[in-house]
């Protein structure tokens, strides 16, 4: 009993470290980038134009890092963050040394494991499973 709490305190710190990691340094001033003065300049890995890429990386950053520090629809929630941090990895850091890889490919792990695992008990997940067992 007391290892599966540590297991569920684990992935209550895996999701608010990095859902609100990814917010604050990431999602945030992409958001803000639509609101600003400067044209915007952001990557287009699948030609469906720049408005649309930074759309689809801030719908990930935030919105889905929001629903992963609640542990709301956990599952689904990684989905778009871990194609997010396989484009910054494969695409737009492939040819950068590891260093400047290192936190796309920490995010991707990270993102895959919470998509393996589930939120835990702590998370809206595990209380809309107990109201509809």
């Amino acid at each position: 009993m007391l290892q599966e709490k540590k297991g569920d305190i684990a992935l209550l710190l895996l999701r608010l470290a990095f859902g609100g990691a990814m917010i604050y340094g990431h999602g945030w001033g992409k958001f803000m980038r639509f609101f600003g003065e400067d044209p915007i300049k952001f990557a287009d890995p699948f030609g469906i134009g720049i408005i649309p890429s930074l759309s689809l990386a801030t719908f990930a950053e935030v919105l889905c890092a929001v629903l992963i520090i609640f542990g709301a629809f956990t599952r689904w929630a990684t989905i778009p963050l871990i194609v997010t941090m396989a484009v910054a990895l494969f695409y737009v850091h492939i040819g950068d040394p590891f260093g400047r890889q290192e936190k796309a490919l920490l995010y991707l792990v990270a993102y895959i494991s919470l998509f393996l695992t589930g939120a835990g008990a702590y998370s809206v997940d595990a209380k809309w499973l107990k109201k509809f067992a």
